[in-house]
């Protein structure tokens, strides 16, 4: 049995297409699944189904590495994709999987894009998983942790298939050269490894990228030499991965904010690099970059909040590229600058308190008295006005409700700015035990004198 008749090679079919691998052996990339002895390969040698996910960006084989388990297992093939399917597509899809079983024979419904169906969709294909009516194998481009749900997650094997390298891009375009029927064979390209090596690098990893731009070379080429020039002509501006609200987005700009975080200004510059090429909003980046001085960097150098802000409004008043160029000087500044997150655990760990302990009076001492009947109350009485005391300090006092008593949340570090407020609290602290055995002392005085 072959996945594609002579009729399937017909040229108006897209390269890509027509150029599936019909056997293992012939598909490119995923070395850590199909490789000698890997599991996924052991299991479609032994004839054995089981409902899986494949993950893992564009152009890495999903699509066809479905087909090619259904066609090595004699399996029934049905491929559905969740952007356009409804309900009615997943009843008929699954009257066929029963009939295929009435006939003694097992279905794969392949799903592409399973994460954008809703998860009463998602949960609808679980009785006929489990009752063996079909094996369900999806396809998608994000974190199935985050997309799928977690009754279809437990049936099926999560499979990440990777980028293709650019040695595996280069195998899948000298394919697509040499064939005569499928391919580009019979026109005889001449085509120098420079111009190879370019496609390759364009196609980031993008089997389906790549094969789309030597086809649409080879037509402005048709009989003659793929060169190098034509090549750059129709790769042009080629663009990266990057999905504004996919996997990648979140990976790169987690990458951008752990390099500011880990002090390294080349790799924030490379992150920040990638972001913007593969069409990032920058101010998305500057208001991130606002997150990144308050959270990582703090009172060790306070100055990364200016900073940070008077590169966001930049981009807001100019755009680009003066806005980026603003972004990025601030992102070198901040990757450079002492890190503190003392700041960021403080204010966490007091809203922790806040939360736990609810509507706590606040003390009678730090309310404001406007009227007789407040001062009559208590209201202020006690209260120590700091610019009176030395040093403007009123030693000894107590801020917090009385249930909670004495707090410490914030810790400064030793780098930066905050060292300097390190030994400020420190001095004042020293002076809160000296007022403390001082009013001990009177107290214990006074009972003698009693």
């Amino acid at each position: 049995m072959e996945l594609f008749s002579e009729a399937d090679a017909k040229p108006w079919r897209p390269l890509a297409d027509r150029l599936r691998p019909q056997r293992l052996e012939d598909f490119f990339g995923q070395q850590h699944l199909l490789g000698p002895d890997k599991p996924l390969r052991a299991a479609i040698e032994a004839d054995i189904l089981h409902s899986m996910i494949f993950w893992g960006p564009p152009g890495t084989g999903k699509t066809t590495l479905a087909r090619l388990i259904a066609h090595h297992t004699g399996a029934h093939f049905i491929g559905i994709s969740a952007v356009f399917a409804g309900v009615k597509d997943i009843r008929a899809a699954v009257d066929a999987a029963r009939q295929a079983r009435a006939d003694g024979r097992p279905t794969v419904l392949f799903v592409d894009e399973v994460h954008r169906f809703n998860k009463a969709q998602q949960d609808g294909f679980l009785p006929y998983v489990e009752d063996g009516t079909l094996t369900f194998i999806g396809a998608t481009t994000e974190n199935p942790s985050f997309e799928l749900n977690n009754a279809l997650l437990s049936r099926a094997r999560v499979y990440v298939l990777k980028a293709l390298q650019p040695e595996e891009i280069r195998q899948v375009l000298g394919r697509a050269l040499a064939d005569k029927v499928a391919g580009l064979g019979a026109r005889r390209h001449e085509m120098p490894e420079e111009a190879l090596d370019l496609i390759a690098t364009a196609a980031d990893g993008d089997a389906r990228r790549a094969l789309n731009l030597l086809e649409m070379a080879s037509d402005l080429a048709e009989q003659g030499t793929i060169g190098v020039e034509l090549v750059r002509e129709v790769i042009r501006e080629g663009v990266r991965r990057f999905d504004k609200g996919g996997e990648a987005f979140y990976d790169q700009i987690s990458a951008l904010h752990k390099s500011v975080r880990g002090s390294d200004p080349d790799a924030s510059l490379y992150w920040l690099a990638r972001m913007l090429d593969g069409g990032c909003d920058p101010l998305y980046i500057a208001r991130r970059v606002v997150r990144m001085a308050t959270e990582d960097i703090g009172n060790a150098d306070p100055r990364c909040l200016q900073l940070a802000l008077d590169a966001w409004d930049v981009q807001e008043r100019l755009g680009s590229p003066e806005g980026e160029l603003a972004i990025a000087q601030a992102i070198v500044y901040l990757a450079c600058a002492p890190k503190s997150n003392a700041a960021y655990t403080a204010f966490g760990a007091a809203m922790e308190d806040a939360k736990k302990h609810g509507s706590l009076e606040v003390p009678l001492h730090l309310r404001n008295a406007p009227t007789k009947l407040m001062k009559e109350l208590g209201y202020a009485r006690g209260y120590r006005y700091a610019h009176d005391e030395p040093e403007a300090y009123a030693a000894g006092e107590n801020y917090f409700p009385e249930k909670l008593g004495g707090r410490r949340y914030y810790s400064p570090t030793d780098r930066g700015l905050e060292a300097k407020i390190a030994e400020r609290l420190a001095h004042l602290r020293r002076l809160d035990e000296q007022a403390v055995r001082a009013a001990a002392a009177t107290i214990t005085a006074a009972k003698k004198e009693k």
